[in-house]
């Protein structure tokens, strides 16, 4: 009896655990898939956040990043958005902003268009400073679709207005990218819930 019992409760703390990952997952998605867009029916904004994915050998943008990259710079040639707020690390063998910087200047953007976040380490934290660092209100978000959902759910509890664009035509289910991508929804929303809103800047950031 004390066995069966036992084993009860195992399985309700292995459900209710599963719970905790796939609700907040499946709420999220839910939730915010109406504001992924396609490119053409973008609505126009003041900026286009574009969130760092790592770097290939040799300090490249990777290819989900380029895919990123790519499609902010046709939602930029297209005039659906002024300038990119490039987020991700930055360090002194690891700059994905340098990276990103240089991929799109090489493909034609003026200097003056792009902003960087050398901060910008984390969804979480991207989201955060666009909006209390940089002032930004109204924005696309530009990742993959399996990262938008959640990137669009930080962007609203920053106090930004966002669609999202989908990097990329192809799904990415063998990345690891998209299985952390389970794993990290759950704790999006328990950041949510242990930080405010952040406040807007006081005075618009110098580009």
């Amino acid at each position: 009896m004390a066995r069966l019992s036992l084993r009860r409760m195992s399985l309700l703390a292995l459900a209710l655990a599963l719970a905790a990952f796939v609700l907040p997952s499946v709420f999220i998605d839910l939730r915010y898939a109406p504001a992924i867009v396609s490119l053409a029916n973008a609505p126009p904004a003041p900026v286009g956040v574009v969130f760092g994915a790592g770097l290939a050998p040799g300090g490249e943008a990777s290819p989900l990043l380029a895919e990123r990259l790519d499609t902010a710079l046709s939602l930029w040639r297209a005039g659906k958005v002024q300038r990119l707020l490039l987020t991700g690390n930055s360090g002194a063998h690891h700059d994905e902003i340098r990276a990103m910087r240089h991929y799109l200047l090489v493909a034609g953007m003026p200097e003056e268009a792009l902003l960087g976040d050398l901060e910008g380490t984390s969804t979480f934290d991207s989201c955060w400073r666009a909006r209390s660092v940089f002032g930004v209100e109204d924005a696309l978000l530009i990742t993959q679709r399996f990262h938008l959902p959640r990137a669009l759910f930080l962007a609203a509890h920053a106090g930004i207005h966002a669609h999202g664009v989908a990097a990329g035509g192809r799904p990415h289910w063998t990345s690891l990218a998209v299985w952390r991508e389970f794993l990290a929804r759950p704790l999006a929303v328990l950041d949510v819930l242990t930080h405010a809103p952040p406040e807007p800047p006081q005075e618009s950031r110098p580009s």
